[in-house]
């Protein structure tokens, strides 16, 4: 079988335990590229054990963020670009679904399921990120947020975008999904979610997300930010609406793990309208 003419990236920092699992299913790809923020441990070098070009990336704190900025200055054999983060397994399914793809879009939405305490969920919530797609054609948007605290070098939880000269291109969804390693460390998880909730937060006062680039998603977030109690909401989504509860414990907890996460934006979004004399340093990079 041919490798597929498609560039896989990979962004990563510190990812030494994850990096070998993800890499290890791209080998079907022509090119993979890992685009790495200074890790600390071995990232860099498993990544180049298993056949990946490694660039480094040391971000000004402006615009482009690393996505963009790896699409604008890092050359790649192809122009079809594959975005897969260092906790995310492409499926063997998955793979053959690309490799069969005649392009007819500008870009293609790729589901995430997660694995949650060691199970593989088959119901409750899944992520759905453009991630394949023509490079010509896709861009990540600029926002508003970069005097946002808790602000990364990463782009946030937005989609990348038609370019303007290429908006009436149609967008497509696979229908393999790659696998998500949602375990983590309680104390880790709860670190970086505070500052994603922060920084969300942040977003939904200024309304600074872009229009996601489907119609019907963007109505969808929108009613949804507008909600009072998107805790509630998203526990019941994930666990009655999009049958969880099937996956017993483990969907209860992941479940209950979604609720958290909105809890601690609405924290973090009541602590902002408090008046406060206390002076706050430098974003950190995180997203």
């Amino acid at each position: 079988m041919s490798l597929i003419p498609v560039t896989v990236i990979i962004t990563t920092k510190n990812e030494e335990q994850n990096i070998a699992a993800c890499l290890k299913p791209l080998k079907a790809f022509d090119e993979m590229i890992v685009v790495d923020s200074n890790s600390r441990d071995r990232t860099k070098d498993i990544a180049k054990e298993h056949g990946a070009l490694v660039h480094d990336f040391d971000w000004n704190g402006q615009y482009p963020k690393k996505r963009q900025w790896v699409l604008e200055n890092i050359p790649t054999k192809y122009d079809r670009i594959f975005f897969v983060d260092a906790d995310e397994v492409v499926t063997p399914e998955l793979i053959r679904e690309i490799a069969a793809l005649e392009w007819t879009n500008a870009g293609y939405f790729v589901q995430g399921q997660y694995r949650f305490d060691g199970q593989l969920l088959e119901h409750g919530l899944r992520n759905n990120k453009l991630v394949l797609f023509d490079k010509t054609k896709v861009e990540f948007p600029r926002v508003n947020d970069l005097d946002i605290v808790s602000m990364g070098e990463m782009e946030g939880h937005y989609q990348p975008v038609l370019k303007q000269a290429f908006q009436f291109l149609p967008l497509g969804q696979l229908e393999n999904p790659m696998i998500h390693e949602a375990f983590e460390d309680a104390q880790k998880w709860q670190a970086r979610h505070e500052r994603y909730a922060e920084w969300e937060a942040g977003m939904n006062a200024r309304n600074a997300w872009p229009k996601d680039p489907v119609e019907k998603r963007e109505k969808m977030k929108q009613r949804f930010r507008k909600f009072p109690r998107r805790d509630v909401i998203a526990f019941l989504y994930s666990y009655i609406w999009k049958r969880g509860f099937l996956d017993g414990d483990a969907g209860f907890k992941f479940a209950k793990q979604r609720a958290q996460y909105y809890r601690m934006i609405s924290n973090a979004s009541t602590a902002k309208a408090q008046p406060s004399s206390i002076s706050i340093g430098k974003p950190e990079r995180q997203l």
